[in-house]
């Protein structure tokens, strides 16, 4: 992994891109070297002064040297066949916050190609004013829909106390882990939890379901419930598109 080049000390806000590899969300392999994908994302970045790195595999050194500045920095990685991109991710954002945890303050890990941010989240005062916090996307359902059923079949199979985790929060919102952010410190307690999971339940996943959601939902549920902080305004109404609203932090599709 490159090391912590250009951005500097302070606040930064991560994503991943990884391609030539089929991504089951979608239902298809994400083309190389298509920076058009990210485009939106980089210059919500861009526009608002902040700070942001991406994790990638397939952009070209040409397109990393014509955008990679001030506030982008690209950083090439080799995928974990073990894991889909959408679990690997949790990985590289966990050794990268444990090599700069001196240099960083607070983090945000989203989506990259359908989230774009709206407002600075590190000068808001709900962010300030709670520095114990995780603050995450959610969708404007229960978290145990027809979905997360299907999606969560594999770790129901391998932890014990999961279905009972979903009887117990089964109207409670359900969760997007397409955003999540906090201080460098909630920020790697929670990632070194998340990949735990991941790498004890999930590695031998074989379903058509990544295990991303479940695991996200079931940690922040058993171990973060009581200072976990979602929707308005960290996020807009998951898929609603809502392009002209201006009062959240980011917006995801």
């Amino acid at each position: 992994m490159d090391d912590f080049l250009n951005i500097g000390k302070g606040n930064v806000i991560m994503a991943c891109h990884m391609t030539g590899i089929f991504d089951v969300n979608r239902n298809t392999v994400l083309p190389d070297d298509a920076y058009a994908l990210i485009k939106d994302w980089a210059d919500s970045i861009i526009d608002l002064n902040l700070k942001g790195i991406v994790f990638h595999n397939n952009f070209s050194d040409q397109t990393c040297a014509e955008i990679q500045g001030q506030h982008i920095q690209f950083i090439k990685v080799n995928h974990d066949t073990r894991f889909t991109p959408n679990v690997y991710r949790y990985f590289l954002y966990r050794d990268f916050i444990q090599k700069h945890f001196d240099e960083l303050l607070n983090v945000f890990v989203t989506d990259i190609t359908d989230v774009v941010v709206l407002k600075d989240p590190f000068q808001e005062p709900i962010f300030t004013g709670n520095p114990q916090a995780i603050f995450c996307g959610d969708e404007p359902k229960p978290l145990l829909d027809d979905w997360m059923l299907l999606h969560a079949a594999h770790l129901r199979s391998k932890i014990s106390d999961y279905q009972g985790y979903e009887e117990e929060f089964k109207e409670a919102t359900l969760l997007n882990c397409g955003i999540i952010g906090g201080n460098v410190q909630v920020m790697q307690l929670f990632l070194s939890q998340l990949c735990s999971l991941h790498e004890k339940y999930n590695s031998d996943n074989k379903t058509a379901y990544t295990g991303d959601m479940g695991a996200f939902n079931y940690l922040v549920r058993t171990e973060f419930n009581d200072r976990v902080i979602h929707g308005p305004p960290v996020n807009t109404v998951f898929k609603e598109y809502q392009t002209e609203r201006k009062g959240c932090w980011f917006r995801h599709k």
